[in-house]
């Protein structure tokens, strides 16, 4: 549960975004949407301690330095499902065709296959989202899989890779957050000194002497 994973790091630590991305696998602006309260989905906090995947040491390692990366506790061999389609909470099955139908549109290197088992659907449904046959197809719009939360940005990357090697086209280089984590990093440095000196002033303006009452002949016979 990488997305609230990252909301419970958010909230309790300290860490950078980039951390938080980096050991949760996902994309630093699905972190900074989580860190803003506008991720698509409400989520509630996954505490990674008492999943015994983080200790309170390596947070503080990580909080202490920026450029160290956090290192997951090897829990147990977890049973994991080989065949079918992936699991998605009940929640979120109602955005499936949605999610579907955004892949067909703008990666239709992706096979019917691929597209199931990245979402969690069967080939009959994606069929009839292609051919426009679904029963609600009125009502549906093609949405990132991403930001509806049916995947994490790393998979869907992976999977338009390696589509397009096995189609033998060139994999479309995603420019959209070119240069946003540069703006984003200056941004949080620039909130953070404008704080400081804010901080700063107003220390001074208390510490400053009260100016003095100055007394004048015309004060002095009215008093």
């Amino acid at each position: 549960m990488p997305h609230a994973t990252a909301s419970w790091l958010v909230d309790n630590t300290a860490l950078s975004f980039e951390q938080i991305a980096d050991f949760c696998g996902l994309h630093i602006l699905e972190i900074q949407a989580i860190a803003d309260d506008t991720a698509a989905t409400k989520l509630t906090g996954r505490d990674p301690v008492r999943a015994h995947e983080l200790t309170l040491e390596e947070i503080e390692k990580g909080q202490d330095d920026a450029d160290y990366r956090l290192v997951m506790l090897k829990g147990p061999e977890q049973v994991r499902r080989t065949k079918g389609p992936r699991y998605t909470p009940v929640s979120k099955r109602q955005d499936k065709p949605d999610g579907i139908a955004w892949i067909i549109r703008n990666h239709p290197e992706i096979s019917d296959g691929a597209i199931g088992k990245l979402i969690g659907t069967t080939r009959t449904t994606i069929q009839a989202i292609r051919e426009r046959s679904h029963w609600n197809i009125a009502n549906i719009v093609p949405k990132d899989p991403v930001t509806l939360g049916l995947c994490s940005q790393r998979e869907l990357d992976a999977l338009v890779v390696k589509a397009a090697k096995k189609a033998g086209i060139e994999a479309p280089t995603d420019v959209r957050f070119d240069g946003d984590r540069a703006a984003l990093i200056e941004e949080l440095r620039a909130e953070r000194t404008a704080n400081a000196l804010a901080a700063e002033a107003a220390l001074n303006e208390d510490e400053a002497p009260a100016a003095p009452v100055e007394h004048t002949r015309d004060s002095l016979f009215k008093s």
